[in-house]
């Protein structure tokens, strides 16, 4: 019996790292151009460069593109630069953060079934008496109205944020849940000796919907990424030029 589980945790170490160096090389060769305009006194290649309008024209643009290496961007100069577009090959990441925090709260949200607010399941009926009551009785209306709240917000929001449709108000509804489980466990358990100090189970309850609060800000304010039905709709009503 140790010797298969030894086997099946040596195969999914494998899969694991082949999976990130696929991910690696496919970034890689997903680099961006960087543009080395020409300068100096070389009125001849300013001129091809920029042509009568004054403008670069894309054939000089392509002649004079180089292509620098990941390598160079992390040993270079360019390791302290911050992005300042989330474009090509820096708009990457944000697909499996959406995808994936899209698709963990979903699995938050179906307490006590596969849908939301599954009404007099174990489930839900221990998220009202253990949490919404103890905690939240604060609140106008019944607590089992504020958890079926709470699982639509996290599973309609969640499936919302995986296909990057109406992301900005959905990722706002999922930061305010987030704010609401951040404040039930500092309520419950406290800080946990939060910076330094250590319990001994080294479960840090508040910290996983504190970096969920942090992702869906992220989203709220930079939006969806262009891996998205929000950016799918943005080309075809947006009036912005190109």
């Amino acid at each position: 019996m140790r010797m298969r589980d030894s086997g099946n945790k040596t195969a999914l170490r494998r899969r694991a790292a082949f999976c990130i160096g696929v991910f690696c090389l496919a970034a890689t060769r997903y680099e961006t151009c960087f543009i080395a305009r020409p300068h100096g006194h070389d009125s001849a290649k300013i001129s091809r460069w920029q042509g009568k309008s004054g403008k670069a024209r894309p054939q000089a643009v392509a002649r004079y593109a180089e292509k620098e290496s990941t390598l160079d961007r992390l040993t270079g100069p360019k390791l302290f630069k911050s992005v300042e577009k989330v474009q090509g090959i820096h708009a990457v990441p944000l697909l499996p953060l959406r995808v994936g925090s899209g698709i963990l709260m979903i699995h938050h949200g179906s307490e006590g079934g596969f849908w939301p607010a599954n009404y007099g399941t174990p489930g839900f009926n221990g998220f009202v008496d253990f949490i919404v009551k103890p905690y939240f009785s604060f609140l106008p209306g019944s607590p089992e109205l504020w958890s079926a709240l709470h699982d639509y917000a996290e599973f309609w929001g969640g499936a919302l944020l995986v296909l990057g449709l109406f992301t900005r108000p959905a990722a706002f509804t999922l930061f305010v849940t987030m704010c609401a489980a951040v404040y039930f466990h500092l309520a419950s358990t406290g800080w946990q000796g939060f910076p330094f100090g250590h319990v001994e189970n080294y479960s840090y309850n508040f910290e996983e919907p504190a970096l969920y609060a942090f992702i869906f800000l992220l989203f709220f304010f930079n939006g969806p990424g262009p891996v998205s039905l929000d950016s799918l709709i943005y080309s075809k009503v947006g009036n912005e030029e190109s």
